[in-house]
């Protein structure tokens, strides 16, 4: 049981690291792709036409340019980046084009696409130039000359920025250009951007591993208890507290590499499932690319072996000290483990609610993820010590209530096994409770992310169009069609000293009756149509710590801010004004979005007759509920990692109440025999140990009910603050805790069946033996 306890614990942790250590590298090759880790860049909040790139190269700045855009090819995303290779600085080079003639092939039609092996898999047999090999590239990621990225990409004659060569001159930049110079990135921005998502990850490794080392716990003190009479007899024969010591250390770190070396081959098995799901939510919510197959990186299984050992040390510690502290004959007393145990109690009761402490001052006091994390850690493990001293004083209070013999005894025989379950109800209050919290995180987050959806999606069809010529002439063929035409426009701005987007929106009834508001001033809608005043989003409001009537200050406008809305899945600052002044303020503006209103029962047929009229494509025009549909599809892949391990650790709390239902059902016989001899049935026995089980089963579940809700709220309303920067409400759903507390008392029969039948079809020569035994 200590080899396959230590063994899934490390799986577990060691699954989640390889993920994380995956994606990681995957940010590492993103960040250094055309060296923007290393090289300065011309930017601009717009495509950069070409002939700037002509007038900066004649002005002395010697530059190379570059074209990115997302290229639909069936239906994957790939990142297309387009390269002038006789321009591009020696820093930047992605890919060996080899010597002489070879260059001719990327440059002339129809061109080559480089992409490394597993994103070949992925758009093989697509209408698009030859393929190449090329493992330098992340997954994902297409690399070809500059003409034709624009061709595939529709930009026409335009760059999206200019890499500068390390060292060249810089004279000054012309305002009008629009242009402004980037240092290289200190970092990747993916990296920053997915830290929470894997500090999340993270969290579940570390509770999947701590519930393990339950079970590992466990069965040290159940294995060392076994061993009493050996202890005793070894010492009485002259073998010294430090020397027992010292070879019980030695046989548990032999064990404790083992059991870790068997882990992280497990846990290549879990990360290697759990990585599409992880690369899908990944690409889905921040566009990174990870690639779907695993690497066998020594980093993270060292550390798997390190953290075994380490659980290892951790678990073992107090059963050690006793063995090294207790005195000579101790031993072999009967109930010295269990004393002893009964003392600890005290301390464990004062480390829980030290901790619980320290949890409510972290959440009263702390600030950012790590102080978030920290209150989790100290409610779950506050919570989990102080679970057997409210247990040991519920089976103590039974006991003196009880009226009749057996019913005294029912209750106290529990009260003495508590240090031997103790750890194992620990393991599956921890599982519950993550399974309540999570599930009540993830329910309300759907329920309030879908109501969000058909607030926000208002439109029944959303139009792209491919140029603004074109866009003019599809809203002139659609006015006489459609309710309404609203303008969807976006610009980038700066905010109190950060990047923004800012969007226009028309004075219309769809968004006063739909758009989604946090907080307003009265008239908020006629205040933003105005021009005076704006819209802000929840992740700048909370940053900022902005409420409605402050003023608002942006590059040539100062107004105020009329209202707070709802902005789930976005990490940046975004302002909304009223379209007329969007216009204003950037006149530069794309205009080639828009939403159309018409009668539900008539989109289906109107979004035919415009791609048949102007040849769009899928992506040109969209319906409402392809929208809502991808968006929720992302949402479940998303949680789907999650869901995996809350099932994985109720399975490993499972596996913790059998191993010492399994131990102790050897070690009862002396407290059986006397009462079966005295005319208890075997089959009454048996059923009085399932009794138990399920009872203390029910208990935990009942504790663990309060605990998941504390947590589901320190989830929504602390973590995903300090990550995300929204709150989500909170909502609650029996329904799921019946079925969990139905899970729960079934996951425990199930442990304590073989024993239990193993109590109902013992010998009686072996419990008559109990009588002639030195015990």
């Amino acid at each position: 049981m200590l080899l396959l306890g230590l063994s899934l614990a490390t799986a577990l942790w060691s699954g989640v690291q390889a993920i994380n250590a995956e994606a990681r590298a995957s940010y590492a090759r993103a960040a250094e792709t055309l060296g923007q880790d290393q090289l300065s860049r011309l930017v601009a909040d717009r495509p950069i036409p070409q002939e700037v790139y002509v007038t900066l190269r004649r002005a002395g700045w010697l530059v190379s340019p570059v074209v990115e855009g997302r290229l639909t090819v069936g239906r994957r995303s790939l990142r297309l980046i387009g390269i002038d290779p006789l321009s591009l600085p020696v820093e930047a080079q992605q890919v060996e084009f080899g010597e002489g003639n070879a260059l001719l092939p990327f440059l002339t039609p129809p061109g080559l696409l480089y992409v490394n092996a597993e994103t070949q898999t992925r758009i093989e047999g697509a209408e698009l130039p030859p393929l190449r090999l090329s493992e330098s590239l992340p997954p994902g990621t297409a690399l070809t000359d500059i003409g034709q990225a624009q061709r595939l990409l529709g930009s026409g004659p335009t760059v999206s920025h200019l890499l500068v060569h390390p060292g060249s001159p810089q004279p000054p930049l012309d305002p009008a250009l629009g242009l402004v110079l980037q240092a290289p990135q200190d970092g990747s921005e993916l990296a920053r951007l997915t830290d929470s998502f894997h500090l999340n990850l993270t969290a579940f490794g570390l509770l999947a591993f701590a519930v393990g080392l339950f079970i590992v716990h466990s069965a040290i003190g159940l294995a060392f208890e076994q061993r009493r009479p050996v202890f005793r007899t070894l010492r009485a024969l002259g073998l010294s507290g430090r020397m027992l010591t010292g070879l019980l250390l030695g046989e548990l770190m032999l064990l404790a590499l083992v059991a870790g070396m068997i882990g992280v081959a497990l846990g290549y098995g879990v990360a290697a499932l759990l990585l599409p799901d992880v690369a899908a939510t990944l690409r889905g919510l921040y566009g990174a690319e990870v690639p779907g197959v695993l690497s066998l990186r020594p980093g993270w299984w060292l550390a798997g072996l390190g953290i075994a050992v380490l659980g290892t040390l951790v678990s073992a510690a107090q059963s050690l000290w006793r063995v090294w502290r207790l005195p000579l004959l101790a031993p072999a007393q009967p109930r010295a483990w269990a004393r002893a145990s009964e003392r600890a109690l005290r301390w464990q009761a004062g480390g829980g609610l030290a901790l619980l402490t320290v949890a409510l001052g972290l959440m009263l006091g702390g600030h950012g993820l790590v102080a978030g994390f920290g209150v989790l850690t100290g409610l779950l493990l506050g919570a989990a010590l102080l679970l057997p001293v409210l247990l040991w004083a519920g089976m103590w209070a039974g006991e003196r209530l009880a009226r009749g013999v057996l019913a005294q005894w029912f209750w106290a025989d529990t009260r003495q096994q508590l240090p031997g379950l103790s750890l194992a109800l620990m393991a599956l209050l921890l599982a519950l409770a993550a399974n309540i919290g999570v599930g009540t995180m993830v329910s309300s987050f759907r329920l309030t992310f879908t109501g969000w959806l058909d607030q926000r999606l208002a439109a029944e069809l959303y139009l792209t169009a491919r140029s603004e010529a074109e866009a003019a002439e599809m809203v002139a063929w659609l006015e006489p069609r459609t309710d309404a035409i609203l303008p969807i426009f976006s610009a980038g701005t700066e905010v109190l000293g950060q990047p923004a987007e800012l969007y226009g929106v028309t004075d219309h009834a769809t968004y006063r009756d739909h758009w989604p508001l946090l907080q307003a001033l009265p008239d908020v809608w006629d205040r933003v149509a105005l021009g005076d005043a704006a819209l802000v989003n929840e992740q700048l409001a909370r940053r900022e710590g902005l409420v409605p009537g402050d003023p608002l200050v942006l590059p040539e406008w100062q107004g105020e801010i009329a209202g707070i809305y709802s902005d789930f899945g976005n990490p940046e600052a975004q302002v909304i004004v009223s379209t007329d002044r969007l216009l204003a303020l950037h006149p530069e503006v794309s205009r080639l979005r828009y939403g159309l209103r018409v009668a539900p029962e008539q989109a289906a047929d109107l979004a035919e007759e415009m791609r048949q009229r102007f040849g769009l494509g899928e992506t040109g025009l969209v319906d409402q509920a392809s929208i809502k549909g991808f968006s929720l599809a992302i949402f479940e892949r998303t949680f789907a990692v999650t869901a995996a391990l809350n099932v994985l650790t109720l399975g490993v709390a499972g596996l913790a109440m059998f191993a010492s239902l399994m131990t102790l059902s050897g070690m009862r016989l002396p407290q059986l025999a006397p009462v079966w001899a005295m005319g208890l049935t075997k089959a009454r026995l048996a059923r009085l140990d399932l009794l138990r089980t399920l009872l203390l089963a029910a208990v935990t579940m009942l504790a663990a009910l309060p605990l998941g809700l504390a947590l589901a709220w320190v989830l929504l309303a602390v973590v995903n603050v300090e990550a995300f920067g929204w709150r989500l409400p909170m909502h609650v759903f029996p329904a799921e805790w019946l079925r969990l507390g139905a899970l729960a008392l079934l996951a425990a029969a199930i442990a304590a069946a073989i024993p239990v039948r193993r109590l109902a079809r013992l010998a009686p020569s072996d419990l008559l033996r109990v009588f002639a035994n030195e015990r």
